[in-house]
């Protein structure tokens, strides 16, 4: 497997993971205002895990970009 592939699939799954995550944090604030709980931490902390996620994604975007770029000019 290419250093590539591991990238892209890698970002992929971050992605796929920080809007897992986000969904998560919806459903724990739905449900501590209605009197629940279910994560012991609060939905702030899954929410800014989430957002690390997604830096994650663009930088590696971001670098498949400005290599891509780079292929194109000479």
């Amino acid at each position: 497997m290419s250093f590539e592939k591991l990238v892209s699939m890698s970002s992929r799954l971050f992605f796929l993971g920080a809007f897992v995550l986000f969904g998560l944090a919806v459903i724990e604030k739905i449900a501590n205002a209605l009197g629940y709980t279910i994560l012991r931490q609060g939905a702030t902390h899954v929410l800014e895990l989430a957002v690390v996620l997604l830096v994650f994604v663009i930088a590696m975007q971001l670098r498949e970009m400005s290599g891509e770029l780079r292929k194109r000019i000479p």
